[in-house]
């Protein structure tokens, strides 16, 4: 075997410290046996411990790509570049943060039982060389990093450079390990605090990813206080917040940089470091302890929002963009992470976590899991797949209203919705770092709906998605430019959120449109077999046509077959969309090309100019141009048959579609929403509110429950008098009581929660 790096290379790397300070001896340390111990099974969590034929493909696929890293490495000192396509010259390129992660995949073939290359002596010199050459041209404590991305310097190369070295562990010389570390005292020297900003304190996946990288140098360099530096961040982390901004909240909602949902995102990023810093520490003088609270935001936080092993695209925020992370990459890390988090588990958490997963893993064959995970997670997740002990877990059901965030996630047993909206509080669409160019719309009311189909949304979806008309949205027609870096659009209207009781949910948004005049109040009924979308109020003065998408669906490589009826659309294989106020649907089937450059040219995420080409149907409700107090009424029945759908229209009736009120009726059911103080009329009598509120009531003889919540953040205290007469109120949340006939509630500071009662009428 040929190794390409020649020894002159070397030698200039070692040329380039000459004169640099000695590396400093820590003040203390723990035991050396209990930092290898941690080390080796970081390095089991990354590499495997043992060779298993039953995982050759995949051992195979490790060390294609570290081959693949090592036969192109053509080091040019005068350059500089270790390949000839990734140039060191200008760090604005981030080509030396992608250097760093081939290198890292090249120690993961050398730290592979199985490969050709595992444990090769020679592989091991080629790679310290390889270090050698990055430390002196592309990454050392004395350089300008001349404007490029924080991230690359603070979070990105540390973590690559961590794990090449622990991969590489026993195979370098120690005092080179040492030297290559070197800069992270400069650039990563503590998960609280970021060096290109200092009065910038870490949160979220930021302080846990840096958390990483300071526990593994450590570990490496024998330092228990970098350790312990890092376990600290990490149970700081641990706790829930009341925001306003970064963290996890206690309803599930996890928000990054202000204002940005990204449970699917940073989130799993957050999850998977601190899964596998447990894993690390556990057993070692550095335990974490206070693991609870990390199983307690599984639940919350991540369940409702993984569908069949795919994370939610509602919660990966620009993250939609990439090219290479897809809503099945998400979905993977966060297997991973619960896997890794399932070995210390509680019962209790283990009982419920093992079907489920085994539950996403049986039923997503679209993209298996074994194509994705690292070996050790692949071992892991067959062992759960053989395990008959275990059953095959449902789908999980449900209503979750993520208030805090201003996310809504439906869950039936054959599908799922969920609703984007935004606010004051909460950003409509992020673009940063040149990413999501085309996001205007996805925080406006976007609808998802998840099927059986589990390659909706990751086959090709977003570069050849028309970006005007995303489901669920109301829109104006104007050309719009790409959205530009870090610039935030807040909506000025308190007004999103919703209620859920019993699995079924009400959400609503005043829609406040970005550069334009278009103004809408939308409303989204969530029942057991069909969404009911409101519209009402829709007013706009930009002389431009306005419309509301009822569905875009993606349906790949060809047209399904399409019927229509009187007031009804049937696409075979997704759903039937009901029209419930007379309403005359657009239907638009075409085929649509894209690439994933146009929607990201990021430096290290862009995508490619490759031309991608799907097959659309869209369904629109226009409202012309100008519309004035303009309406929509539809329903989404998932699954539903023609004949179901043709027939929907005769079993729900809508109680309201105005400006003051927006209300459904189903059998035991009642659901509104109050944007001021109304009154609705109901089968058995009026339903009023005193106030701003959505709510949601069923009805069991002389039993009622019901839920409510104030999306407007604004009223203090909601009186709602029912159609039947209160005779008492017989439990419920503090702030709930009788009043007469009716039921008070207080809503001052719940920030959007809901309170539940149940009274006796």
């Amino acid at each position: 075997m040929s190794h390409p790096l020649s020894r002159r290379s070397a030698l200039l790397g070692a040329a380039g410290v000459a004169g640099l300070a000695l590396w400093d001896e820590p003040a203390f340390a723990a035991g050396g046996a209990a930092f290898d111990a941690a080390r080796e099974r970081w390095v089991s969590l990354l590499a495997g411990r043992s060779y298993n034929p039953a995982y050759a493909d995949k051992t195979r696929a490790v060390e294609g790509s570290a081959h693949a890293v090592l036969r192109k490495l053509k080091p040019a000192p005068g350059r500089p570049s270790l390949w000839p396509d990734l140039p060191l010259d200008d760090p604005r390129t981030g080509n030396f943060n992608r250097a760093y992660n081939r290198m890292r995949t090249l120690a993961l073939g050398w730290a592979t039982p199985g490969t050709a290359m595992h444990r090769d002596r020679q592989v091991a010199e080629t790679a310290a060389r390889a270090l050698d050459f990055l430390y002196e041209h592309a990454y050392h404590e004395k350089l300008d990093p001349r404007g490029s991305n924080w991230f690359w310097w603070e979070i990105g190369v540390p973590r690559s450079l961590t794990d090449t070295c622990a991969l590489l562990y026993d195979g370098l010389p120690e005092d080179r390990l040492k030297r290559w570390l070197r800069p992270l005292r400069r650039w990563c020297p503590d998960p609280e605090r970021r060096v290109s900003h200092p009065g910038v304190a870490e949160t979220g996946a930021n302080r846990a990813s840096k958390a990483m990288a300071v526990g593994m140098r450590g570990l490496l360099t024998h330092d228990a206080r970098l350790v312990k530096r890092a376990k600290d961040a990490v149970s700081d982390l641990l706790r829930t917040t009341k925001g306003p901004g970064d963290g996890f909240y206690r309803d599930g909602s996890f928000i990054q940089h202000d204002v940005y949902p990204y449970n699917g995102s940073y989130g799993v990023d957050y999850l998977e470091s601190v899964a596998k810093l447990i894993a690390m520490l556990a057993h070692s003088p550095w335990e974490i302890s206070d693991t609870g609270k990390v199983y307690d935001i599984v639940d919350r936080s991540f369940v409702p929002f993984v569908f069949d092993g795919l994370m939610m695209d509602c919660v990966r925020g620009r993250a939609i963009s990439r090219q290479g992370h897809r809503d099945y990459h998400a979905g993977q890390k966060t297997v991973e992470a619960i896997l890794t988090l399932l070995e210390a588990a509680p019962e209790r958490h283990a009982r419920r976590w093992q079907p489920l997963v085994k539950g996403w893993l049986t039923r997503n064959q679209a993209v298996p899991y074994d194509t994705l995970a690292p070996l050790a997670s692949i071992a892991k997740a067959r062992a759960l797949l053989e395990d008959r002990s275990v059953p095959i877990g449902p789908r999980t059901t449900g209503t979750y209203v993520f208030a805090d965030m201003d996310r809504v996630v439906h869950r039936r047993p054959t599908w799922a919705f969920a609703i984007a909206m935004s606010s004051e509080r909460i950003g409509a669409a992020e673009a940063m770092n040149r990413e999501n160019l085309h996001g205007w719309y996805t925080g406006d009311g976007m609808t998802y709906l998840y099927t059986g189909d589990l390659t909706h949304w990751n086959d090709e979806l977003w570069p050849t998605i028309d970006p005007y008309r995303l489901p669920g949205t109301t829109v104006d027609t104007r050309r719009r430019a790409d959205l530009r870096h870090g610039k935030r659009r807040l909506p000025p209207t308190p007004w999103a959120g919703g209620v859920a009781l019993d699995g079924y949910g009400v959400a609503a948004m005043k829609l406040v449109a970005g550069g334009s005049s278009l103004r809408a109040k939308k409303a989204w009924f969530l029942l057991d077999d069909a969404v009911i979308a409101l519209g009402t109020g829709i007013t706009a003065s930009d002389d431009r046509r306005v419309e509301t998408v009822v569905e875009n669906r993606n349906t790949h490589d060809r047209h399904p077959p399409l019927c229509r009826g009187d007031g009804w659309v049937h696409l075979c294989g997704v759903a039937g969309y009901a029209l419930l106020d007379g309403a005359d649907p657009k239907v638009i089937r075409e085929k649509r090309t894209g690439h994933w450059r146009d929607i990201d040219k990021g430096a290290t995420t862009g995508g490619d100019k490759t031309r991608v080409t799907r097959h659309y149907t869209t369904i629109v409700i226009e409202h012309g141009a100008d519309p004035r107090k303009a309406r929509y009424a539809y329903a989404v029945l998932p699954g539903a048959s023609i004949a179901q759908t043709a027939a929907y229209g005769r079993q729900v009736e809508i109680l309201a579609n105005s400006g003051g009120v927006q209300a459904v009726s189903r059998s035991d059911l009642l659901a509104a929403v109050f944007w001021r103080a109304g009154t609705v009329e109901t089968a058995d009598g009026p339903l009023a509110a005193d106030g701003p509120c959505a709510l949601l009531i069923r009805r069991d003889d002389e039993q009622v429950r019901l839920a409510v919540s104030d999306p407007s953040r604004s009223a203090g205290e909601v009186k709602i008098t029912l159609p039947w007469p209160v005779k008492s109120v017989t439990s419920g949340d503090r702030g709930v009581r009788k009043a007469k006939k009716a039921v008070k509630v207080e809503l001052g500071g719940s920030r959007g929660h809901a309170r539940t009662a149940v009274v006796r009428v």
